[in-house]
């Protein structure tokens, strides 16, 4: 399965600890997308295409309205990266 470059780098940053919480309004439609890193940090290149995407593909979860981290297949799929530290 071929991954885009923000697919990978989004699934890179759940891959190292951190999570997607959404904000939604009446309930059912997604108003904020936001990710976080492992730090705390927030990750500003997150659209709602590239969450769709993911989810379809079933890379990310949420378990019990708890904020989505990457799936077994996920980890499976991403490509590791030099960190800068």
């Amino acid at each position: 399965m071929d991954i885009s470059r923000p697919e990978q780098k989004i699934l890179h940053l759940l891959a190292q600890g951190g999570s997607i919480r959404l904000e939604k309004h009446d309930g059912r439609h997604i108003s904020k997308i936001e990710l976080f890193t492992r730090e705390g940090w927030l990750f500003s290149g997150l659209t709602l295409e590239v969450f769709r995407k993911l989810k379809r593909r079933r890379l990310i979860r949420s378990v019990k309205s708890r904020p989505y981290q990457i799936t077994r297949r996920g980890l499976e799929l991403v490509r590791s990266q030099a960190n800068n530290r």
